[in-house]
């Protein structure tokens, strides 16, 4: 973790973690995005130009009179409907309750997305998967409402968990509420059909609120356009099921700063709430240029062309780490991380910890493992990461930047040996 500076009095030092942490050590030794002598592994964003079968990506955002304007902190009527229709189209069809613009609110990216719905906790329980997420590490210990309580994952069986276990950890350490990403961020593990269901129909039973980080719920590798817990919601207004997406991964357009939140009339009221006093709302011009891209049509073609290129990309850096004595475990079925198993390296090599630093010496980022070991308020004891052996690789760059990363990988690793 790095060194902080003592902060102004009354402030606290707030650490960067994840990624943040990664992209300021490799600035220090001189990576520049988009340069060619860097193979940036650690990249939490797709790449974003033209992909074969792809719609045309937007270059322009004409702008009106009216955009000078705030915009609603519930986000435009007309994005509002849009989405509420996308997941109405994919997921809902033929069922009795559907999505409505009061089901949705908008918001200006994934992270504030988060920040929205956490803010409106109560005094209560709030589950968390490990790994997961880092920037939850920071998120759940913000407002100091909750306490956040960690659920660990078995790596040996590759972080299944059963609808038996979920019960057990509701109903034991009294949760009200869960917070997951689903396709897992790093893992790729995907809680999906019947297994979703079985969720869902828990969280009914016992009360329990389900937060769907969907954010890469356009990655899938088996044939579908998508996923969502939109699908196995029976009554949209009392099922309590929050569900997160955007532009930002799904669209490929991370830049443009557009999110959402779909859910209970009630929360989407009280996330509108919150978000007059944290926020403020969404940009005007770009929630309007959003709106054609939540077409069904456009969003599906979006989906084919990122499962296309992404499929062959997954099975090159799968291929290429496990060459290098980097076991990948599990198989992502989801999103575009290999969660990768170290312990095969030479012994200099053998934690993300060691990995990253050797990493920038040679051009490549990488994410250790450890962040994902998400510990909000750093309450756990200070003992070594239960997943220092692992680090994360993103297949979102090109292939070409994979191709590189693996290359530097190579280099690392023979000169260690």
């Amino acid at each position: 973790m790095e060194r902080l500076t003592p902060a102004p009095a009354g402030f606290r030092p707030v650490p960067r973690t994840g990624v943040l942490y990664v992209m300021a050590e490799a600035a220090k030794r001189g990576f520049v995005a988009g340069s060619k002598n860097w193979a940036n592994l650690g990249q939490g964003a797709p790449e974003t130009g033209e992909l074969p079968g792809g719609p045309p990506r937007r270059t322009e955002v004409a702008l009106h009179e009216e955009d000078h304007e705030y915009a609603p902190v519930d986000g435009l009527p007309e994005l509002r409907d849009a989405v509420a229709a996308l997941y109405n189209a994919r997921y809902r069809e033929g069922k009795a309750s559907q999505y409505t613009r009061d089901n949705v609110a908008i918001v200006a990216g994934g992270r504030l997305a988060l920040t929205r719905v956490v803010s409106t906790l109560g005094r209560t329980n709030v589950g968390h998967f490990l790994p997961d997420y880092t920037a939850y590490e920071e998120l759940l210990d913000s407002f100091g409402t909750f306490v956040s309580i960690p659920v660990l994952l078995d790596t040996d069986r590759s972080y299944e968990f059963t609808n038996e276990e979920l019960r057990a950890e509701i109903l034991g350490r009294g949760l009200s509420a869960i917070l997951l990403s689903n396709p897992s961020n790093p893992t790729g593990k995907l809680v999906t059909g019947d297994e979703l269901a079985s969720w869902l129909s828990l969280a009914r039973e016992v009360a329990c609120t389900m937060i769907f980080d969907e954010f890469y719920s356009h990655y899938l590798y088996d044939g579908r356009i998508s996923t969502s817990a939109a699908s196995s919601v029976e009554d949209v207004n009392l099922d309590p099921v929050v569900i997160l997406d955007g532009l930002t991964k799904n669209w490929r357009y991370p830049g443009w700063r557009v999110a959402w939140t779909v859910g209970p009339k009630a929360m989407i009221e009280s996330l509108a709430s919150a978000g007059s006093f944290l926020d403020g709302g969404c940009s005007r011009p770009m929630q309007r240029a959003a709106i054609p891209l939540l077409d069904r049509d456009t969003a599906d073609a979006e989906a084919r062309s990122i499962q296309a290129t992404f499929k062959t990309k997954r099975a090159r850096m799968k291929e290429g780490l496990e060459a290098l004595g980097i076991r990948v475990r599990p198989e992502p079925a989801g999103g575009f991380y290999c969660w990768g198993d170290l312990q095969g390296l030479p012994e200099g090599l053998r934690t993300g910890g060691k990995l990253f630093p050797a990493g920038l010496e040679e051009g490549v980022i990488v994410v250790p493992g450890r962040f994902f070991d998400v510990n909000p308020g750093q309450r756990r004891p200070d003992r070594p990461s239960r997943f220092q052996s692992f680090a994360r690789f993103s297949f979102g760059p090109p292939l070409e930047e994979i191709e590189r990363g693996l290359a530097s990988l190579g280099r690392v690793i023979a000169k260690d040996r």
